[in-house]
């Protein structure tokens, strides 16, 4: 004979308790989305840091890959990022303020074109470029042997 099954009604949800867990998860998934979505888009320094080493291993790898000298090309007076053929022109966002651009030592002010020089072999140019926001400060610069960026923080 089979022992009689009882159901025990006090061990389920009920859907109050179901309803409020619903509501806790959707109250923190509205509170959370905006400085999750924030973290998502790249703007101000996050944008021009970004750019500026996406630039820099795009030239060296098209310079290896291609075997010829590539160039990274700086116009401070449009204020764009570009590797002719290998990376599209990026613009720096309007609230970055570039301090110092350099290549090979000399320093490039308003509105000269600064192209630094990528070569088949893995090396480069120097060049250092510090830039900010008035909060955030980044010094880019090339290990001119493997030309590979170097990214510091300053402050």
């Amino acid at each position: 004979m089979k022992p009689k099954r009882s159901h025990d009604l006090g061990r389920a949800f009920t859907l109050i308790e179901i309803m409020m867990v619903v509501a806790i998860v959707g109250l923190m998934m509205v509170m959370g989305l905006p400085s999750f979505l924030r973290v998502l888009k790249k703007e101000g320094m996050r944008k021009a840091e970004y750019d500026m080493l996406e630039a820099c291993k795009e030239a060296r790898r098209a310079s290896i890959m291609g075997n010829k000298t590539t160039d990274l090309v700086i116009q401070l007076r449009d204020r764009t990022i570009e590797v002719p053929g290998a990376f599209k022109s990026e613009q720096i966002p309007d609230d970055i303020v570039i301090d110092t651009l350099g290549v090979n030592f000399v320093p490039y002010t308003s509105p000269e074109t600064a192209q630094v020089r990528f070569f088949p072999n893995g090396t480069s140019d120097e060049f250092t470029i510090l830039m900010h926001d008035g909060a955030n400060y980044r010094k880019i610069s090339l290990d001119t042997i493997t030309a590979l960026p170097v990214v510091d923080n300053i402050r």
